[in-house]
């Protein structure tokens, strides 16, 4: 009889549960856990690719290459209950900038703003320096559209 452990599956258990990020209108991540079957539907119909099989093979967003377009395809798709109403905000995730951004390096970058559709981040002016990112929380909808353009990795998107 074997005393070893498989770690690859003791490591399922220590992921940062914080850091997973559910496809939009997902159910708390208990329910979501509980209810998803790992057909990977959502992940086939997601049409910006951003839905990949994560850990433990449940559908998790990867802005590492695209958006979300909030097309609701993995919504209507799945044929489990592990989604909200549509009528309801997506999700609560919200752009943050680290200070690994360029800008604190004196790096002129603006990168993120030039790929935020809603405008959320602005680079107001600052004599004697260059611009710094703000991010207006009213207007970012958490879609991750700058995550990927940036070129230090600066971005993560918070709830």
């Amino acid at each position: 009889m074997s005393n070893s452990i498989d770690q690859s599956r003791r490591n399922l258990f220590r992921r940062n549960k914080r850091d997973t990020i559910r496809p939009p209108w997902s159910k708390s991540e208990v329910e979501f856990t509980d209810l998803c079957t790992r057909c990977d539907k959502c992940i086939n119909s997601c049409e910006t690719q951003i839905l990949i099989r994560g850990g433990g093979g449940f559908p998790e967003v990867d802005f590492s290459n695209h958006e979300c377009t909030f097309c609701q395809k993995c919504v209507q798709v799945c044929p489990e209950p592990v989604f909200r109403d549509i009528t309801e905000s997506p999700w609560q995730l919200k752009a943050n900038i680290d200070n690994t951004c360029l800008t604190y390096s004196g790096v002129y970058c603006q990168s993120c703003k030039d790929s935020c559709d809603p405008q959320a981040i602005t680079f107001p002016l600052a004599p004697g320096t260059i611009p710094r990112p703000e991010i207006s929380l009213d207007l970012c909808t958490g879609c991750g559209a700058c995550v990927a353009p940036c070129p230090n990795g600066s971005i993560k998107l918070k709830a």
